[in-house]
């Protein structure tokens, strides 16, 4: 359907909804990067935080009601939230409430995606929302909520699941949705072998964004179902949907770009590859994601941090960045850097060389060194003389190199263990 609605109704209907951010997944296929962090609290984008994107994109759609769900190694994630989240006013109804896991229902950590929410349910009825917004905490977004809600309630729908449109092939990472003309879902398959493409195309299928909107009593409703069934894996994709979608209303609502009507951009950085593929993205000039965007900011915490620096200026040791993204706090010392992005902090020492790098908060380059297609994590110190990325089987004796080629290095493969919140 896709109409739009008024700014007023929606408005009363964003008021009246609850977003639960399911940020508690380890996030393994990102190798060492989560070895220390949860997924969701990985740096993104110079400046930011995974997380940091679905919350905006909640207070940027009015949604001001917002419970973060958080288990595997959250400790950052929380220190985060605290420090960069604690504007919003109680005194108004609006908050960034952490709910851990912490066996309040039954005598275990969270199952699945359906059993983290089932076990916050006297939580949700304290709130008493009309709707619930249930979002992925990992994937990085700009999108509007809104008009997905307002759909929902124009349907009559029971539960309303944002989708993509992806090729057949990358559809077998997904929960893939068929629907019929009006958008309804009939079937729903996770992760299928052979993906059933959408109406009117036969080269791409629907895929779950991992997006779900509820009306509340119905969810309820639902999880104690899910609860009380056995062999269940108490997951909203295997188990909850496949479950409803023949019984009761359910949408799917294709994400897509309010102005040019194809699809909205979307990335799943849950790869080293595409962790750094989509960091390095931001560096065009007109690159799909827009951080300059002053009508939809990404909100974070950050530190109060000089401006970047870049110093001497002689033939051989020039302080320089060329088609790049440096934040503040950097220093880069008579040293050269090309293609890449530097979150804060980092210091680059003289004559070093940096080209297609992912540098993030605090790490240090020594003298010489040459690093390119890498991902330096928080807090490393690269030795003087270093070379990283020009011998993929010497890196891989030292490093993790991942399918594509781009290296991982962390603290600990240096042989410098951290003992700080990362």
């Amino acid at each position: 359907m896709q109409s739009i609605p008024t700014p007023r109704f929606v408005s009363r209907l964003t008021r009246d909804t609850l977003a639960l951010i399911l940020a508690g997944g380890r996030g393994s296929r990102l190798k060492q990067l989560t070895e220390w962090r949860v997924k969701p609290a990985v740096p993104f984008g110079g400046k930011f935080r995974i997380i940091d994107f679905p919350l905006s994109n909640c207070v940027n759609s009015g949604i001001r009601r917002i419970g973060v769900l958080t288990q595997y190694k959250a400790h950052s994630l929380l220190q985060h939230i605290q420090r960069g989240w604690g504007f919003l006013r109680g005194e108004f109804g609006e908050f960034v409430e952490l709910l851990p896991a912490q066996q309040r229902i039954e005598s275990a950590w969270y199952l699945g995606t359906a059993n983290a929410v089932y076990q916050n349910l006297d939580i949700i009825r304290s709130h008493n929302p009309e709707f619930v917004l249930i979002l992925a905490g990992d994937h990085i977004y700009k999108m509007d909520y809104g008009p997905m809600i307002a759909e929902h309630v124009e349907n009559g729908a029971d539960m309303t699941v944002g989708c993509l449109e992806v090729d057949l092939e990358s559809a077998r990472a997904f929960g893939v949705m068929t629907v019929d003309d009006e958008g309804r879902v009939t079937e729903f398959n996770e992760k299928p072998e052979q993906p059933t493409p959408m109406p009117g195309r036969s080269d791409a299928a629907l895929a779950s964004m991992g997006i779900y909107v509820f009306n509340t009593r119905f969810l309820f409703e639902q999880l104690i179902k899910d609860a009380d069934r056995p062999g269940s894996s108490h997951d909203f994709g295997h188990d909850i949907i496949p479950s409803i979608i023949r019984q009761y209303r359910v949408f799917a609502y294709p994400f897509r770009d309010t102005q040019s009507g194809r699809q909205a951009y979307w990335r799943d950085v849950g790869t080293v590859d595409a962790f750094w593929t989509a960091n390095l993205e931001l560096i065009g000039v007109t690159p799909e994601l827009n951080l300059y965007d002053e009508e939809w900011p990404i909100w974070t915490y950050q530190e109060q941090l000089p401006p970047a620096k870049f110093v001497f200026d002689d033939e051989d040791r020039r302080g320089m960045a060329v088609d790049s993204m440096v934040s503040g706090g950097c220093l880069i010392s008579g040293a050269t850097v090309r293609h890449s992005l530097l979150f804060s902090n980092v210091k680059v020492n003289s004559w070093a060389s940096l080209d297609h790098a992912v540098v993030l908060p605090g790490a240090q380059v020594g003298r010489h060194a040459r690093i390119s297609r890498a991902v330096i994590d928080k807090g490393c110190v690269i030795p003087e003389g270093m070379v990283i990325g020009e011998d993929r089987e010497e890196d891989a004796e030292r490093f993790y190199v991942s399918p594509g080629g781009v290296v991982l290095v962390t603290p600990e493969m240096l042989g410098q263990e951290l003992h700080y919140v990362r």
